[in-house]
């Protein structure tokens, strides 16, 4: 409130300040740039299905030939949702 009574909306409530200004920026287009270079980048030889089956065979051979205590730590850390839940319940499946 200033000395000359109170303050209208927006209107800063120390002499000498300004007051907050909206800000936004869209940056939609922006985004649907970066995607469409992304694209770009793979190339028109890029296999979506190719690359996650890629990823699939990585994970079962990280997580292949525990020994016992692996395992059990591996268990561990699925039930605690640290690692996603894979196939049979056996880290290599």
């Amino acid at each position: 409130m200033s000395s000359q009574g109170p303050t209208a909306p927006g209107e800063p409530d120390r002499p000498g300040m300004s007051a907050p200004v909206d800000f936004g920026v869209d940056l939609s287009s922006h985004e649907m740039l970066r995607r469409a270079h992304v694209l770009e980048a793979l190339g028109p030889d890029w296999d979506p299905v190719a690359a996650l089956r890629g990823e699939e065979e990585a994970y079962t051979l990280l997580y292949s030939g525990l020994d016992a205590k692996q395992q059990r730590l591996y268990d561990e850390l699925v039930e605690a949702g640290v690692l996603p839940r894979r196939g049979g319940g056996d880290a290599a499946a």
